[in-house]
């Protein structure tokens, strides 16, 4: 069982972040790409491989932005959590997710927007998961 992922703000040279949505997200909900290491994978490679699986995008780490440790518990259950944000940069311009089961669709948004009104559409849903991720945005955005 995975116990941590790796979300990736991705710019790009005009400064735009990659967002992705999966198909379970509501409508109106997008969120920067990431996913899980696998067990014995080079922390880089894998964080790389993430972006172009989601994306498509070849990435170049950039700086390491956030790492959050958190406790989900659900049903009597409880999920220690560890979520490594990071800063990528690439000079690629087309979004096309490698895995269209995981991913219905990417495009490219703006910082302002992350943090304004797709921030106002993760709170909105109420799920405590996107309260988490509101938070994780928030602080990676203070240290962009």
């Amino acid at each position: 069982m995975r116990t941590h992922d790796v979300t990736l703000f991705i710019l790009d040279p005009a400064q735009r972040i990659a967002l992705i949505r999966k198909p379970q997200f509501t409508h109106g909900v997008w969120r920067p790409p990431g996913g899980g290491i696998k067990p014995g994978e080079d922390f880089v490679a894998g964080a790389v491989r993430e972006a172009l699986e989601e994306t498509g995008l070849r990435v170049e780490l950039r700086r390491y932005l956030v790492a959050s440790q958190a406790q989900f518990r659900n049903g009597g259950r409880t999920l220690s959590w560890r979520t490594h944000v990071f800063l990528a940069e690439t000079e690629d311009e087309e979004l096309a997710p490698n895995d269209p089961a995981e991913i219905a669709a990417a495009r490219w948004g703006t910082l302002e927007e992350l943090g304004g009104s797709l921030r106002a559409r993760l709170l909105a849903t109420g799920r405590a998961f996107w309260r988490y991720r509101v938070a994780l945005h928030d602080a990676a955005l203070e240290r962009i």
